[in-house]
């Protein structure tokens, strides 16, 4: 056994085959084994293509393909079978529309689906399916939303639904500045046209004959009227000095070139005199900004001297020296929110010393700048030049240090979470301050030359995988939305977040026709090992030589050095033909895998989820219950005592839908350690479940072992693919 092991110990620890039947996985085509199911995206419902809406008039700027098609078979398909022949229809519509976006086309959504209608009734029952009907086709197309672009996931799709985003964003705060420069300009000019009325020249026989009108023009003497009105009034024209600061501020107000004014026809904006606000580096961006303020504060001051008018509280002698030396110095946060935010858009610059000084100086202005840092490549080569002995992940150091400035909202993802966290995009546009959207697109560098032959995998996949293997792991810090970083900072939009890796199951089928599953981890090992460049680190073991000193790399980086001793990390891959192969794993990459691990578990502790503060807290606190039995027992005599005051008050639940029984809790906080989002308090600060969705089925089973007085009642399983859920129902059918 030894002299077999030899070679697979001597490629983990020095990345060199020699003996054996090891071979190079290179050429080969291998694809780690989780996502052997993911060939043509097209064949199945996820988040993209996109659809990007222009006028949002509240409803949703971005939305995918999928929830579109989905929302029209919920509002427009009936019951039964017409219903049914409906829903079939539109996805297979939906299909065909992926397919054409898949294959390069572009255009509005009811353009592709129009195209995708005319293609499959070319074909209509040639290729085996139902014939489409037109009268189905058309109650489909006449619900389709307003236009909007669709588009597919590729490289540049993070600048794009960024700059989407910023423009809805604009778009609405565009409006909101000129209903208000309306209002001010509009009673500012009453207030100039209320002082006409009352001047002298109001009485002039030609002003009052254009006041009457022409109808009644023969009726009137307006020479005589002139001098009976004009005996009779009482001079009370604006002072000369209010007049001219009335008519400069109007001046400035009709000036400003900092959104496009509004024309009276159809209510479309003007777009000429506006000025650029997106930028590809940060420099001229700032640059741009210090060269407008003079006249963001020349704005804001009109403004503001509008303002006091309108209210008749502007007095010359306290204001007027205020405003003589008015500058930047009295723009506030909702000054500058009012206006428009930059938008940055970075793409693999962040590592020049230069743009990345730039950069924070930007997120430490405090200005509402918005930076999209789009990094192509996140795995770093091995450079022994640059003193990196090992793999490391680029980006994640550039919003880890944006977190030590306090008031920058954060959103770290990779692409392929642009859609589901598009909410949070658009909180981070609207922060008042500074912004930063660190991306990973998903791509890997340029392609190694003994990797031509391979088969290139979708650059979504490779997104997706990057936030799955905690090599990208989605965090978002919202300095907004609270005052403590349970608040601030959320992970939940990662995929079981409880874990230092997801698990999923498996299931294959053998040259021998024989099915077998099981469950398995996606690491950033199973990452790594997508990008063609490190095929190298990988050697694949032939079947024959498989044996027990092989662990899963998951299981293998749990282990001390002394359990370790002998053992060789090895994870599953699937070739070209669809085999099923151990691949081995250089011990570089475990000490890279075991670094991507620390710092996802950094970050699950900041987002409260095993925070080790709590860890030591619930163990102190059960040390101390466990040295004072004889209290335990007098509670648990006095709980008993209260069974019978209370049972009436609660009824259990006929189904398995677990449940607690809330009544009869006393508050030992034990369950609310697990798990303080599915775990809540009611006013009488007894435990009720408050979403089932925010933990884990293993996670009820360990509150209702840990309950002092056993009213947590498991039940069922909600996630069927929940790991262990054989051994966890056994452990919870006593509790239910």
């Amino acid at each position: 056994m030894n002299q077999i092991h030899s070679p697979m110990s001597t490629f983990h620890f020095t990345g060199q085959i020699s003996g054996g039947d090891l071979f190079e996985i290179g050429r080969r085509g291998f694809q780690p084994a989780l996502l052997s199911g993911y060939g043509d995206l097209s064949k199945l419902r996820y988040d993209f293509p996109l659809v990007l809406f222009k006028e949002g008039n509240g409803a949703p700027c971005i939305r995918s393909l999928c929830d579109v098609v989905s929302e029209i078979l919920n509002e427009s398909a009936p019951t039964g079978m017409e219903g049914e022949r409906l829903r079939k229809s539109a996805l297979r519509l939906e299909e065909a529309v992926r397919v054409l976006v898949r294959d390069g086309n572009k255009g509005s959504l009811s353009e592709l689906w129009q195209q995708a209608e005319s293609n499959l009734l070319s074909q209509n029952g040639g290729d085996g399916t139902p014939k489409l009907d037109e009268e189905i086709l058309k109650t489909i197309r006449d619900a389709l939303p307003e236009n909007g672009e669709v588009i597919d996931y590729d490289e540049d799709t993070p600048e794009k639904v960024m700059s989407h985003a910023w423009n809805t964003v604009q778009e609405e705060k565009a409006r909101k500045f000129s209903l208000r420069l309306d209002e001010l300009t509009l009673k500012l000019m009453n207030i100039l046209k209320g002082d006409s009325m009352k001047s002298a020249t109001a009485f002039d026989p030609d002003a009052l004959k254009s006041a009457v009108g022409s109808s009644y023009e023969s009726a009137f003497d307006f020479n005589s009227m002139s001098d009976i009105l004009g005996t009779a009034f009482v001079p009370g024209a604006l002072p000369e000095k209010r007049w001219r600061r009335i008519q400069s501020v109007l001046s400035t107000l009709k000036a400003q070139k900092f959104f496009p004014s509004m024309s009276g026809k159809n209510g479309k904006k003007r777009r000429e005199n506006t000025q650029t606000y997106i930028f590809d580096h940060c420099a001229p961006a700032m640059e741009a900004f210090r060269l407008r303020l003079p006249k963001m504060v020349s704005l804001v001051k009109a403004m503001t001297i509008a303002q006091l008018e309108i209210e008749s509280r502007y007095r010359e002698a306290t204001h007027d020296p205020f405003f003589r030396n008015y500058d930047e110095r009295y723009l506030e946060a909702d000054d500058l929110a009012m206006l428009p935010a930059y938008l940055i858009c970075l793409r693999n610059s962040t590592d020049a010393k230069a743009e990345k000084a730039d950069l924070i100086e930007v997120l430490s202005s405090g200005l509402p700048i918005k930076v999209l840092a789009q990094n192509d490549d996140i795995v770093e080569q091995l450079s022994i030049a640059s003193g990196k002995l090992s793999f490391g992940v680029r980006g994640s150091q550039l919003a880890s240090m944006a977190l030590g400035l306090n008031d920058v909202f954060i959103l770290q993802a990779s692409g392929a979470d642009l859609y589901r966290m598009h909410q949070s995009i658009l909180n981070g546009l609207t922060h008042r301050g500074p912004a930063l959207f660190s991306v990973y697109s998903g791509q890997s560098g340029k392609r190694t030359r003994t990797a031509k032959n391979t088969p290139e995998k979708p650059l979504y996949l490779r997104a997706a995988a990057a936030t799955d293997s905690r090599a990208c792991p989605v965090f978002v810090y919202d300095p907004g939305a609270g005052d403590d970083w349970e608040s601030r900072f959320l992970v939940d939009g990662n995929p079981q977040p409880e874990r230092d890796w997801p698990v999923y199951e498996f299931g294959y089928e053998d040259k021998d026709m024989q099915r077998f599953s099981e469950m398995i981890a996606f690491t950033f090992v199973d990452f790594v090992a997508m990008d063609d460049r490190y095929g190298k680190r990988f050697a694949g073991v032939p079947r024959s030589e498989w044996n027990d000193l092989m662990v899963p790399a998951s299981t293998f980086m749990e282990l001390d050095d002394t359990t370790a001793a002998g053992k060789v990390p090895y994870i599953l891959m699937i070739d070209e033909n669809n085999d099923l192969h151990r691949v081995i794993v250089e011990a570089r990459l475990i000490q890279a895998a075991r670094g991507c691990q620390e710092m996802w578990q950094n970050l699950r502790e900041l987002g409260g989820i095993d925070n080790s503060y709590a860890r030591k807290a619930l163990a102190a606190e059960k040390e101390n219950r466990e040295a004072q039995p004889e209290q335990i027992a007098a509670l648990s005599d006095d709980v008993e005592t209260d069974v019978e005051s209370v049972s009436e008050e609660f009824t259990a639940p006929s189904s398995d839908e677990p449940y607690i029984e809330t009544p009869r809790c006393t508050t030992c906080e034990e369950c609310v350690e697990i798990n303080n989002k599915m775990f809540l308090y009611d006013d009488n600060k007894q435990a009720y479940i408050a979403d089932l969705n925010a933990g884990t089925y293993k996670q009820l089973v360990q509150a209702a072992e840990s309950c002092q007085v056993a009213i947590i009642h498991p039940g069922k399983p909600i996630n069927p693919n929940e790991p262990n859920l054989k051994e966890l129902m056994a452990r919870a059918e006593s509790f239910n």
